[in-house]
């Protein structure tokens, strides 16, 4: 116990929160720390509470769970400090415990209070058996566990892209423009262009050789834009990058690899062996194309559904949505519920009757689904379906940033029904969401030309 503890010990006077009324007893309340957890849960015998500290080392959570099993402790509110509240939860909802992560900052603030470790537990713990404290969605373990592979594997799909600009970088300063030879820098023309050049290739005339008979560009315009100078520097750089995106792609391969086993384990018992519906036939071509067929159909097995159906839901999307949140969504009695844990909710905080600039959540799963059906969205600006008429339409009243923000969350309430009801997304199509959004637009003016005592008639019935 520290000096702070002693001090508590020996004060005199009414101890915080005991003018509130305890709804239950069997809880109990952990300060989190980097090197030791303050403990506090009911006494075993009798009122009152104790208070003790435990390392942080597995030995020392193992004893801590077994302290409070020992003392009939059935829940528990975990502060989410940094990420070293992640072996305790582990450990504690290993051993039975209903474990209550909480974020305490909200109600931590109390004008005259002590801050210090033990009275930080000592507070939780009375939050926690008033009532007081709602826990963080938290998904089941095997989607924790799909979720740290599929967050690395993004980790890894950054570095790798920032090692294509360095590859490209190197080629722009010996003005060897294979950018501009080819629309992909990556695909396999592009590729197989840089090899050639680390392996010692320098003729234009025999590089353009390596033209993909799909390029658009004819070997004379490739060999054109190839012709550079090849100054050894850049020349090493080249290599280097390359070597660094060759092995970055085996790490991503040995992720995928991971994250398909891990989607065979969660497959549902009514889903084992079953392939999913059918798509459009662009659609499921470019899926086939990007090699993410085994993927679509790993995911469907595991949540039931293919969300790949619903129009600008790519694999990869899927993939977010279902890792951050899994296949069950009935967490969320509603799908505002749903939308508003996404972050994709329209709400504007006001104070004094002016608007409150608010702050952004950083790494939150929130916010990796909310960035994934935002790009979802974007893809939309052109499509010929109900969604992307839907997009136009208010991109043109109310502009291309709200105009993504709204089929985001139209997406997010279509991913929700999906999961949460099976209910099928069918695409109605652009010219029948424009017709019926016409219909509605004058149905609109007619009750408003009604209540001024007019009456509303096409031109063509006039005439």
């Amino acid at each position: 116990m520290n000096e702070d503890g002693k001090r508590e010990e020996a004060g005199s006077g009414k101890r915080e929160g005991e003018g509130i009324a305890a709804l239950g007893r069997k809880v109990a309340g952990i300060d989190v720390g980097s090197k030791t957890h303050w403990v506090c849960a009911p006494a075993r015998e009798g009122a009152g509470r104790e208070i003790k500290v435990f390392g942080a080392t597995t030995r020392e959570l193992e004893g801590m769970a077994a302290w409070l099993l020992e003392r009939g402790v059935e829940s528990v509110a975990l502060e989410s400090t940094g990420v070293y509240w992640i072996p305790v939860h582990e450990v504690l909802e290993g051993r039975g415990l209903d474990v209550v992560l909480v974020d305490t900052r909200a109600l931590a603030r109390v004008p005259g209070r002590t801050k210090t470790d033990r009275r930080d537990c000592e507070w939780i713990q009375r939050l926690h058996s008033c009532g007081l404290l709602h826990g963080a969605f938290r998904p089941a373990e095997q989607v924790c566990m799909l979720r740290t592979l599929v967050r690395d594997k993004g980790v890894l799909v950054a570095e790798q892209a920032d090692w294509v600009r360095r590859v490209q970088k190197s080629l722009e300063q010996m003005n060897v423009r294979v950018h501009r030879a080819v629309a992909d820098l990556t695909g396999a023309t592009g590729m197989a262009l840089i090899r050639a050049i680390v392996n010692g290739e320098r003729d234009a005339r025999q590089l353009a050789k390596l033209r993909d008979p799909r390029c658009h560009k004819s070997r004379e315009e490739i060999a054109e834009e190839l012709t550079g100078h090849w100054r050894e520097d850049h020349l090493f750089s080249l290599g280097q990058a390359l070597k660094m995106y060759d092995a970055i792609q085996e790490r991503i391969e040995a992720y995928e690899g991971a994250i398909l086993r891990k989607l065979r384990e969660m497959e549902r018992d009514d889903c084992r062996g079953q392939e999913p519906p059918p798509l459009d036939r662009n659609k499921a071509k470019a899926i086939r194309k990007r090699g993410e067929e085994p993927l679509r159909q790993a995911l469907y097995r595991a949540s039931g559904e293919d969300l790949t159906s619903i129009d600008a839901l790519g694999v990869e999307t899927v993939q977010t949505v279902i890792s951050e949140y899994g296949p069950d969504l009935s967490i969320f009695p509603t799908e505002k519920q749903f939308v508003q844990h996404t972050l994709l909710a329209p709400h504007r905080p006001t104070s004094g009757g002016k608007p409150v600039k608010k702050k952004k959540r950083r790494g939150s799963a929130s916010n990796r689904v909310a960035a994934a059906l935002r790009m979802a969205a974007l893809s939309l600006r052109h499509s010929q379906t109900a969604l992307g008429a839907y997009y136009r339409q208010m991109a043109r009243h109310k502009g291309g940033d709200i105009a993504v923000f709204a089929t985001a969350r139209k997406l997010a309430t279509l991913i929700y029904r999906t999961l949460r009801w099976g209910k099928n997304y069918v695409d109605e199509g652009a010219e029948a969401y424009e017709k019926r959004y016409r219909e509605a637009r004058i149905q609109r003016l007619r009750s408003i030309a009604s209540e001024l005592g007019y009456q509303l008639a096409p031109l063509a019935a006039q005439a």
